[in-house]
């Protein structure tokens, strides 16, 4: 589905006279298996996302035997480096032309504004950030939220104005299977 520019008009009209791009009545296939393929992404990026953090902390530990525990006191880098890393990680890969993390493009997967432009960077780090807060508060509830509504939108995807679909190729074969 081709982006549209937002109206230049006023803000009523930005917020009232524009549909949802994606119909989940009209264009199923862009909603079908997003949850499960979602989950999948999240553990590809949570490896991606840990494994410098932990490659990190082996060198602090080693650099902190070699310097007589000098060294020891990086470690309080570790968490502000994991916030940090995580942050760049999600506004970079969802700011790029792509819309999606490494994990979302393994598994065909694109993060969309509910209009229909594609991601950029400050909303992906807001995207991410919106996920560990609602998380940490809510536990796993948040995910219960995309099995009651039909975009399969999570609580942090209102809360930012996100919908994650299926990549276009990945739709285009889902019609094509269908008809």
């Amino acid at each position: 589905m081709p982006y549209t520019p937002p109206n230049q008009g006023r803000l009523s009209d930005l917020a009232t006279d524009r549909p949802h791009a994606y119909d989940p009545v009209t264009q199923p296939e862009y909603f079908e298996g997003v949850l499960s393929r979602r989950l999948v992404a999240f553990c590809i990026d949570a490896v991606i996302i840990v494994a410098p953090i932990v490659l990190l902390a082996m060198f602090i530990f080693v650099f902190g035997i070699v310097t007589l525990s000098l060294g020891w006191m990086l470690f309080p880098v570790l968490g502000p480096a994991f916030v940090i890393w995580a942050v760049w990680y999600n506004a970079v890969t969802l700011g790029s032309p792509a819309s999606a993390t490494l994990g979302m493009r393994a598994m065909d997967l694109e993060m969309r504004t509910w209009y229909g432009a594609p991601a950029y960077a400050l909303l992906g780090a807001v995207h991410a950030i919106g996920y560990w807060v609602s998380m940490s508060v809510l536990t796993p509830f948040v995910l219960l939220v995309g099995l009651f509504n039909s975009r399969r939108r999570l609580l942090h995807d209102f809360a930012v104005g996100t919908v994650i679909v299926n990549a276009e190729p990945r739709a285009d074969a889902l019609r094509r299977a269908r008809f």
